[in-house]
């Protein structure tokens, strides 16, 4: 059996007598609704009920009072900071900002406190008539009041710059209190902040700042300016950080960067002797630093360093190269070179935080004073090969290639690296030819790093070297193994011959001279060997490259072994059948060239504590008429004695005239082939831009001269590879 509920209905009957409003109700409300807020700017909100005012607000929004009770708190508010913003200017000395903190903390919680009271005017009526939110009305109202009373407005922005200036000038100020005002400024809007107190800020720094960037110019040197600016960068950074807003940091900033740096920066990098050159001349890498640093933060700073800078490599760099005392020792030249490079790469990487900008200027200026020295590829192959003789004994392989990438690095500013490979070809080759290799490790290494700065073509000839050199060993251990080794015994002669490819070795036909019977049985047997394992091969004897060891004795039953060149072992053999011969007699049996033989003769008799001959008369020079007799009184500590060549000086600027015309000539067909590439693949090409293309296309190699271009495209035009153009002579055309 269920139970059924049966549903009642409810209705709301309207009440049967209309509610009259009372007439006066918002009047009476807002009464009420002003006397709290009264007691709330008095703060004696304590006996209030909050809950209470709420509802009377509310009340009076839905009965239509919303107009009332805002216009009413707008009225309200206004008398009141009126007679805010009189106590505040009432106030004295520093009390004017503290009574104006107090004032606006005072503001700021009664604000709070009505705002909670009227939430929901807020919400309602100050939304659906577009008015101001009550918290904002606040503000606004202190504002225009308070902030921007006439009596009070000068005075604040005075009180905080005063502020500021004190502490600018090393007094200690309430910190706290004008960091209230400012964000107090913030509060009330960025435009606030900005009218009241950063616009005269930044100008009264700008004034302040050009002053002081004047009197530190005057009285400072560069380094110590440097620290000031910088100093006075960090404490304005720090001030903004406690007490000021941050939109400020840039502002001034900028003010402090323009005044001490962008306006006194030429002054700073031309200071004598504290400027930029002194810097860089005494490495002091911390004020580099600190200069690099500041003159980052303005426009030009750094184009300003790089410019000074390079003028001051530049100027150096050509007194170096261009001095001829200097010039005298070409390692010593290339070591000051390497020194100076080696400092400023020190100075950009400490001070310029290895900047490539900086980097690049310092290569620029190295390529430009290198290249005014025309001798300086010859210095640096002079360089490598001291090194690769002798300087590299007692290295590690790290410190080889330390030396080596310096080198490297040198060689890669040099326009004529052709001129370079003729050098570095000859030194090569009396390295190879002479045995005087310290290390092949390192000779190698040098090569694969020339090959991959220049490519195979560079150093294919330089490879060619090596191979007739451990092909010639193989050569030697074949002769002598067999029936050679039976004549040398006889004769007493032990024999090495280095055979050389034509072509890749620096040589050139050697004149004739006589040998001795021995010499010459002992280079039959070896040419017949040599011919008869390499059919169609010729021979030709370069025996102005070759050295020997000769024994002599001397008075006393003295030996010594005496290590000289082959013409000189020509000049020493003679005296074993004659004690003394004139000159003219020694050229007429040994037939060495007049210059070679002075200078063997000048070896052997003119040099101190090496004078295997003796000479009359006794001068430093070798003339015709000189007799030359044996010093059999000759005495030396060591067994082996080296009898050097004296230097060939009187005839250095002759052969090095034929090095750069050999250079000159073997220009000539790389140029043509250059431009009958380039011409190939345009096939139509105008005057200039085939210069432009040809100088791009070898400036790896050499800068070739335009002069030199034109005249290689006449010679092509004659041998019929290009043609003029009919109607414009600085066009051509290629013709397949």
């Amino acid at each position: 059996m269920a139970n059924t509920l049966k549903k009642k209905s409810f209705k709301i009957e309207p009440f049967k007598h209309p509610v009259k409003q009372d007439p006066n109700y918002g009047e009476k409300t807002w009464k009420v609704l002003e006397s709290a807020i009264h007691e709330i700017n008095n703060h004696n909100a304590s006996g209030l009920s909050f809950e209470e005012l709420y509802r009377n607000a509310y009340n009076m929004v839905i009965n239509k009072f919303g107009d009332r009770l805002y216009t009413g708190l707008q009225d309200t508010i206004r008398v009141h900071l009126q007679g805010i913003a009189q106590r505040i200017d009432e106030a004295q000395g520093e009390g004017f900002l503290r009574e104006l903190k107090l004032r606006w903390g005072n503001h700021n919680k009664s604000m709070q406190m009505i705002r909670d009271i009227l939430m929901y005017m807020d919400r309602i009526y100050v939304k659906h008539q577009n008015k101001t939110p009550v918290h904002q009305l606040g503000l606004d109202l202190w504002r225009d009041l308070v902030i921007y009373d006439a009596n009070i407005e000068g005075r604040l922005r005075s009180n905080l710059l005063n502020l500021v200036q004190r502490e600018r000038n090393g007094e200690m100020i309430d910190r706290a209190l004008f960091k209230s005002i400012t964000t107090m400024l913030m509060d009330l809007g960025p435009d606030v902040y900005r009218r009241e107190f950063e616009d005269a800020y930044l100008a009264k720094a700008s004034e302040f700042f050009k002053v002081e960037a004047q009197e530190y110019i005057s009285t400072c040197n560069c380094p110590d300016y440097l620290q000031r600016a910088e100093a006075r960068l960090r404490e304005e950074s720090e001030r903004v950080q406690n007490y000021l807003d941050s939109i400020s940091e840039p502002k001034i900033t900028s003010v402090v960067e323009t005044e001490l740096i962008l306006h006194q920066m030429r002054p700073l990098v031309e200071m004598e002797n504290s400027g930029l050159v002194a810097l860089l001349q005494q490495d002091q890498n911390e004020d580099l630093a600190r200069m690099h640093t500041l003159f980052r933060r303005v426009q030009g700073g750094h184009d300003l360093i790089r410019t000074i800078m390079s003028e001051h490599l530049r100027k150096t760099g050509r007194q170096l190269v261009e001095d001829p005392e200097r010039n005298k020792d070409p390692v010593d030249f290339v070591q000051r070179l390497l020194a100076e490079k080696d400092k400023f790469d020190r100075i950009i990487l400490r001070a310029f935080g290895s900047d490539k900008t900086f980097q690049n200027v310092l290569n620029s200026a190295f390529e430009h004073f290198i290249n005014l020295n025309q001798r300086s590829p010859e210095f640096i192959s002079l360089f490598m090969d001291d090194k690769l003789r002798k300087g590299l004994k007692g290295m590690n392989e790290d410190d080889v290639e330390t030396v080596l990438d310096k080198v490297m690095m040198l060689f890669r500013f040099l326009q004529e690296k052709d001129v370079f490979e003729k050098y570095y070809k000859q030194h090569l080759a009396k390295r190879l030819l002479s045995g005087r290799v310290v290390s092949d490790d390192a000779e190698r290494s040098l090569l694969v790093k020339l090959k991959t700065e220049c490519g195979y073509q560079f150093t294919s000839k330089l490879e060619s070297m090596f191979n007739d050199i451990k092909t010639s060993r193989d050569t030697m251990a074949d002769f002598k193994g067999g029936h050679a080794k039976h004549i040398a015994e006889q004769l007493e002669i032990d024999l090495y011959v280095q055979v050389l490819t034509t072509g890749s070795w620096p040589t050139s036909p050697a004149p004739k001279c006589a040998l001795t019977p021995e010499l010459e049985t002992c280079c039959k047997q070896f040419e017949d060997f040599y011919t008869g394992a390499h059919q169609g091969r010729k021979l030709a004897w370069q025996i102005n490259m070759g050295t020997a060891d000769v024994k002599a004795c001397f008075s006393g039953g003295r030996r010594h072994e005496l290590n000289v060149s082959s013409y000189q072992m020509l000049i020493l053999v003679l005296f074993n059948s004659s004690d003394s011969l004139p000159y003219r007699e020694i050229q007429a049996q040994t037939s060495i060239p007049h210059a070679d033989l002075k200078r063997s003769l000048q070896s052997l008799a003119c040099v101190k504590g090496k004078n295997i001959l003796k000479k009359e008369p006794m001068s430093k020079d070798v003339n015709d008429a000189d007799v030359f007799s044996f010093n059999d009184a000759f005495t030396s500590k060591l067994h082996k004695v080296k009898i050097g060549m004296v230097s060939a000086q009187k005839e250095s600027e002759p052969e090095k005239s034929d090095t750069r015309h050999k250079v000159e000539e073997d220009r000539k067909p790389q140029i043509e082939a250059a431009i009958v590439r380039i011409m190939k693949a345009r096939r139509t090409l105008d005057h200039h831009s085939i210069v432009t293309e040809v100088t791009r296309q070898l400036s790896s190699r050499f800068m070739p001269n335009p002069t030199v271009i034109k005249k290689r495209i006449e010679s092509l035009i004659e041998r019929e590879f290009i043609e003029r153009d009919e109607k414009d002579r600085k066009l051509y055309r290629y013709l397949a």
